[in-house]
This record gives structure tokens, C-alpha cells and sequence, in this order.
């Protein structure tokens, strides 16, 4: 195949001059290297931009013309976007017009006559040149869909105003969209681009006459600085209400995150925590604005110390696992059946740190595999020891989360766990909260049948949280059904939540397998499962999660309660 290269068409140049002479003079120069075209006056200049504007690349306008001066077309340019991008060279023989031009946005002057054309071609070729330039810089400095500054140009510009206008109060003012991805999902990435363009045209709208700039940073975020705001809810509404206006068929829903101007903080900080306050109220559709402040700031740095605390946490066993007991109620006196393993951590310097302070956290930053897989260790290896100490086979039983079930060494993992320390596959048991089952079922599922295989015992934690169908249950490999403490809570006072007990302990009868209820606290709470029928119950009634040493003596009474009946 023979290549062919293609050729560049010369570009297109408009001469206004209303005199003939000096419209022959130019065409002569210029002829060789560019097309040209020609106007009398600057109405008819002003014309042919707009017939050709998406071609013409440069505009020779002399200032004195009749209808309409070079004077009175250049503000009329400048106040037009379609035209603005078309560089403009002034014909002039007045030297006291380039200020006044260059004012009105000129690019360059050409002075008549034209007695060297050498000088005038290389001026035409050189702001030719410039300007394409400046298209190539435009291109990369504007988002395309939106209209709005890309993420360098936006934090280079916000710091320019930062920097050199501190007289300027700004705000940083993140928006994201919730849940952007399922509405691409179901309504196609078109109308999703739609929704972007919107928002960008609102908020340049907003903008519009001010200092203030903007950015699409991310696939779905969009950051504002702009002067400080009295109202920011009203903000937010006045996007949200755009969006619901040209979108009223499709439910979207916009949260905002705002650092007020603080003087010492720079535009890089401010966004940072505005993203921060702004990934606080995802998800929360009631109150989708929220403005950072100390609390927010105390909350950040307590976050950024637990993650980078977490290896050294690991290694010191700074994180120390608790036990709590479950018990077979259906027994006289109830028995001790098993035990549950439970995180804490006794930091150096923070003192005790609450799970519910941790675990969230390292769920949303996939680091809770680390500390899962340290609980499985420390709960075996403590399992063996019980089992070498007293002769008593105590069960234990570790989570799962979502991030472990699909670890593709999971199985590999926990099996060499139990085989490392002499245990049986049943001295460890498993537990998989309910929600898991939703995300890939048949991956889970699969996952779950080679667990069970190896002979480990599955609990599916937090029964009844309202994930799972029960078109499902009949195909969960299962041994244990564990019921979300909520369900517990008030059976004492609810002929609901206690009707609610029956069906799932109806449930896990039909199944075949046994019910566990955590949170049992009262006596009545107690008796009321015992005469349903569960098996097993955990809670403070019996004992609050404790350290090994404490939980010895819980196996010692059970060993004393033993000898005494035989």
C-alpha cells in the first residue's frame, strides 16, 4: 500500500479595509500562503466572522472604516464567545490608536503603508502561531463536557488566587452525586454526561461576573472556589433544583461538602477537607450539606493516626481479642457451648479505642482483612492452648468479612490455620454476615461449600438485618442462624419483634440448623427465647466480651459443673 500524506489546507484570513488599494497590497503578500477574504466596512467584517467562524483563523481590521469602525468590532468581539478565539492584527497608521486597540483585545498592530512585507508575513505567521498555541493550552485547561477547568489548571489558578489576591475571601465548595455509577447503570453513560453538563452550566452560571473558578475533578465531584457565601444550604438547593427542573423522571441527588476561607489554609488543604465533609452525608438524603469545622478536623486527624497506627497495632498486639460466651439454654442449668472472638485495642497512647471507632474504618479502606486475619490467628492459637490446659473443647467463632470471602487464599489461609495448631475444623467456626451474601452471590456461595468441605461450620451473622430472601436460604450452605440483636431488644415489650423471633427460629427449625440470639440482657428476655425454642444465646446476661485470662474462669466453673454431675 502506497501511503499518502495528507496536506494541510492554508488558513483562512478576513481583510476589512474599506480602501481597495490597501486590500491589494495585503493580497499580494499573503496570497502564497493563505486564503483570503475581504470586507468593506466592519458590518460586513462582522458578517462573514460568523459565516465562517468555525474556519477563520485570523481577522486584519483596519480601525477606520465606514457603518461600523475597527473600534466598535473589536468590543463586539470581545463581548462574544464564538468570536473571541479569533486573533486580531490592527491596520492602523495612528500610533496613538494601539493603546485603545490593545485595550479592546488586538493581538498585534500591522502600520500602514505596508512597505515591507517581510515584516508584515512574519507578524501574521507569528500570532498565527501564538494563537494556535493558546487553543492547545484552552483545550487542556477546560474539562470538555462541562466547559470547567481540569483538575491542574483549577488547583494552579486557585492558588494564583490564594496567593496574590489574600484580600479575597474563597470558600471551598465540593458537590458529588450520589450513587453517579447506578444512574449511568440504568439510564445510559449519555444521560449521565447530560447530568454533568447540567450541573457545569449551573455552576458557571452561578460564577458568571465573579472571581470565583470551578473544576470537574472527578468522573462525578466538582469543586467551586469562590467568594465566601452566607447560605450555603440555599447553594446547594439552587443546584439541587436545576437538576430536578430539566431531570424530573429520574431521581438524583446532590451532596456538598464546604471549608469555609480560613487565612491560613491553602486551596489544596481546603478541598481536601471539603471532600472530607462531603463524603460525611453520602448516602444521607435528609441532610446532604455539611461545612467542616474542629470537630470534623478532630474526627480526620483520630482517622489518619488509627490508620497509620494499624501495622505497629499488629505487630505490638496492641489489638487484643476478647471472648464472649455463648450458651445452650435449652440445657438445666445452661451450659457453655462456644465463644465468639471480638477486636479491641488498647492503644499506647490512646487509651482503650472502641470498635465501632476502627472497624467502619478500615471496612472503607479495605484494610480489614489485616485484622481479621490477626483475630483468626490469636484465636486458634488461644483455642489450642485452652484444649492443652484444661482437656476442654471450646469453639470458637471469627468473622468473615465481605473482604476475606472473596480473598482467593481464604480457603487456603484458615485451613493451614487449623493444621498449624492441631485443631479440628469445627474448633473454629466461621461467621458470614448476612449482607455478604447480596454481593456476588454465587462467588460467596461457592466460596462457602469449599469452607464447609473442609468441614468448618458456617453462622450466617446478623439474620433478619434485611439483605438475604428467603428464596435464598434453601441454597446458603449453612449450620447456624445468628439473629441481629435488634430483634432481641424489645421482645419483652413487642408482640412484634417477639413474633418476628418465632418465624426465624421457625426458619432455622425448617432448616435444620441451630439459632442464636445475641443481646440477650434480662431474665425475661432469657425465658421468653428459652420457650421459643433457641438454642443458644450470647449477651451481658451471661458475661460481656472478656480477655482470655477472665474467660478461664468461666471454663473452670463450667469444668466444676461438669465433675459435679457425673
Amino acid at each position: 500500500m502506497i501511503e499518502t500524506k495528507q496536506i494541510e489546507r492554508p488558513k483562512l484570513i478576513l481583510i476589512a479595509d474599506d480602501i481597495e488599494i490597501n486590500q491589494d497590497a495585503l493580497e499580494v503578500i499573503l496570497e502564497e500562503d493563505y486564503h483570503l477574504l475581504f470586507a468593506e466596512n466592519g458590518k460586513e467584517a462582522l458578517e462573514m466572522m460568523y459565516s465562517h467562524k468555525d474556519d477563520l483563523s485570523m481577522l486584519l481590521l483596519d480601525l477606520n472604516m465606514p457603518l461600523m469602525n475597527g473600534y466598535e468590532v473589536l468590543e463586539h468581539i470581545r463581548q462574544d464567545e464564538q468570536l473571541q478565539h479569533i486573533p486580531v492584527i490592527v491596520l492602523t497608521a495612528d500610533k496613538n490608536a494601539e493603546l485603545r486597540a490593545l485595550q479592546l483585545g488586538a493581538a498585534d498592530f500591522i502600520t500602514k503603508p505596508f512597505d515591507i512585507p517581510e515584516i508584515i508575513l512574519t507578524r501574521v505567521d507569528r500570532i498565527l502561531e501564538l494563537s494556535e498555541g493558546k487553543k492547545l493550552i484552552s483545550a487542556a485547561e477546560t474539562e470538555r463536557l462541562t466547559g470547567l477547568y481540569t483538575r491542574n489548571f483549577f488547583f494552579e489558578y486557585a492558588w494564583r488566587l490564594y496567593r496574590y489576591h489574600s484580600e479575597m475571601h474563597m470558600d471551598a465548595i465540593v458537590i458529588n452525586i450520589e450513587q453517579f455509577h447506578s444512574i449511568n447503570a440504568v439510564n445510559g453513560r449519555g444521560f449521565g454526561d447530560s447530568v454533568l453538563k447540567l450541573i457545569g452550566d449551573e455552576i458557571r452560571t452561578f460564577l458568571a461576573g465573579t472571581q470565583g473558578i470551578a473544576s470537574r475533578v472527578e468522573a462525578d465531584r466538582f469543586d467551586v472556589y469562590c467568594l465566601q457565601q452566607n447560605d450555603y444550604r440555599a447553594l446547594l438547593d439552587r443546584f439541587q433544583e436545576a437538576v430536578n427542573r430539566y431531570m424530573p423522571n429520574v431521581s438524583i441527588h446532590l451532596r456538598m461538602g464546604v471549608m469555609p476561607w480560613r487565612e491560613e489554609i491553602d486551596p489544596v488543604v481546603m478541598f481536601d477537607r471539603a471532600q472530607a465533609a462531603c463524603n460525611m452525608v453520602r448516602g444521607d438524603y435528609q441532610n446532604p450539606l455539611m461545612i467542616y469545622n474542629e470537630e470534623l478536623h478532630s474526627q480526620e486527624l483520630m482517622t489518619q493516626r488509627l490508620l497509620n497506627d494499624l501495622n505497629s497495632a499488629i505487630t505490638e498486639h496492641q489489638l487484643k481479642v476478647y471472648y464472649q460466651p455463648k450458651y445452650d439454654i435449652q440445657c438445666v442449668p445452661p451450659r457453655l457451648f462456644s465463644a465468639e472472638a471480638l477486636i479491641r485495642w488498647r492503644h499506647p497512647e490512646l487509651g482503650m479505642i472502641a470498635p465501632g471507632q476502627f472497624i467502619p474504618l478500615f471496612e472503607n479502606k479495605g484494610l480489614i482483612g489485616k485484622v481479621d486475619s490477626y483475630v483468626w490467628e490469636e484465636a486458634a492459637r488461644q483455642v489450642k492452648e485452652w484444649k492443652e490446659k484444661y482437656g476442654f473443647l471450646l469453639p470458637v467463632s471469627v468473622n468473615l468479612s465481605r473482604a476475606d470471602v472473596f480473598d482467593p487464599t481464604l480457603v487456603d489461609r484458615v485451613v493451614r490455620l487449623i493444621r498449624e495448631n492441631d485443631l479440628d475444623f469445627r474448633d473454629i467456626k466461621l461467621e458470614v454476615t448476612e449482607s455478604a451474601y447480596t454481593d456476588q452471590a454465587k462467588d460467596v456461595l461457592d466460596v462457602v461449600l469449599r469452607l464447609r468441605e473442609h468441614g468448618f461450620e458456617i453462622e450466617m451473622d446478623d439474620f433478619g438485618s434485611g439483605y438475604s430472601s428467603l428464596n435464598m436460604l434453601s441454597d446458603m450452605p449453612i449450620d447456624v442462624l445468628k439473629m441481629d440483636m435488634k430483634f432481641i431488644r424489645n421482645i419483652e415489650s413487642s408482640d412484634t419483634d417477639m413474633r418476628l423471633v418465632r418465624l426465624i427460629l421457625d426458619i432455622a427449625k425448617y432448616l435444620r440448623v441451630k439459632a442464636v440470639a445475641e443481646g440477650v440482657e434480662t431474665p425475661g428476655q432469657l425465658s421468653l427465647l428459652k420457650e421459643a425454642g433457641c438454642d443458644i444465646v450470647q449477651g451481658f446476661f451471661f458475661s460481656r466480651p472478656v480477655p482470655p485470662e477472665e474467660f478461664e474462669k468461666l471454663i473452670q466453673q463450667e469444668i466444676a459443673l461438669e465433675r459435679s454431675t457425673e
